[in-house]
């Protein structure tokens, strides 16, 4: 296997699955700006993980899947995986992640042509400059896994792989399910409205912080529809989009929000002096 050096930018949310057990997206830039996308990681690798942030940079030996059909996705081999210890920090306006997201990487600013693109199988991950933010809307969810995916789950240890060990009650006592849908609803650069799943770690992250300092669920969720809609419109906001596999390549959109980036906005002054 190729070994490459890639940029973390994207940790989605995570979740129980009956084939891996626990499943995390992670995805990032590579060398050369092109997006790459690696999963799974496994669950007894999280710990770890985690302990590196998202602008960080690992190494791995890295080999496309070729059982997804999504160009960016690859799979890595968790012995060859080395926190190399370096970050990009938002010093300086943000200025070394501009560099690599706006600069090295490229931004898209129309859905439609996106989600010609992956029809034709060009991409399935890109960052998009929306037009306009319209709303933040907040879905109750069921609050647990429920018994059918954690007998899938339980199935999966019995067989003695990866997660030999880690039964399904186990996995969901450290993955505490997410008893909401957060979604955007956005304009782009021609006007098209469209309502997207917010898919981040970052999201599910910030409602159990707000929860720890709230009265009630609403009160938590009510906080991080604050940032998401009141703070980041003070902020030059991007979207880190990916397609699911079930619905690649031909629903009518088939692109959740699997991250975000929100420099500070900067005056035309500050982005000839900063780059």
């Amino acid at each position: 296997m190729p070994t490459e050096r890639i940029l973390i930018t994207v940790k989605t949310y995570p979740t129980l699955s009956a084939k891996y057990g626990e499943l995390v997206c992670t995805a990032g830039l590579r060398q050369d700006g092109s997006w790459i996308r690696i999963y799974p990681v496994p669950f007894r690798q999280l710990e770890a993980y985690q302990r590196f942030p998202k602008y960080s940079f690992i190494e791995a030996e890295i080999v496309r899947n070729h059982k997804d059909a999504r160009p960016e996705s690859h799979k890595v081999n968790t012995d060859t995986l080395n926190l190399t210890g370096e970050e990009l920090s938002t010093g300086d306006h943000w200025r070394e992640r501009r560099q690599w997201i706006l600069k090295r990487g490229t931004v898209h600013t129309n859905l439609t042509e996106l989600i010609e693109a992956n029809k034709q199988g060009v991409l399935s991950i890109a960052t998009f400059k929306p037009a306009k933010i319209i709303d933040f809307k907040a879905e109750a969810d069921k609050a647990d896994w429920g018994d059918e995916k954690l007998a899938a789950v339980d199935a999966l240890a019995s067989q003695g792989d990866l997660f030999s060990g880690w039964k399904g009650a186990d996995l969901a006592a450290l993955i505490r399910k997410l008893p909401w849908k957060f979604s955007y609803t956005l304009e782009d650069d021609a006007g098209k409205r469209s309502t997207m799943m917010i898919e981040d770690w970052e999201i599910g992250e910030l409602y159990w912080n707000c929860l720890k300092t709230s009265k009630s669920p609403a009160e938590a969720v009510e906080k991080v529809r604050q940032k998401y809609l009141t703070e980041f419109a003070t902020k030059d906001l991007y979207l880190y989009l990916g397609t699911t596999k079930k619905y690649d390549r031909w629903a009518n959109n088939p692109f959740v929000i699997i991250g975000v980036f929100y420099p500070p906005i900067q005056q035309q002054a500050e982005l000839d002096l900063f780059g």
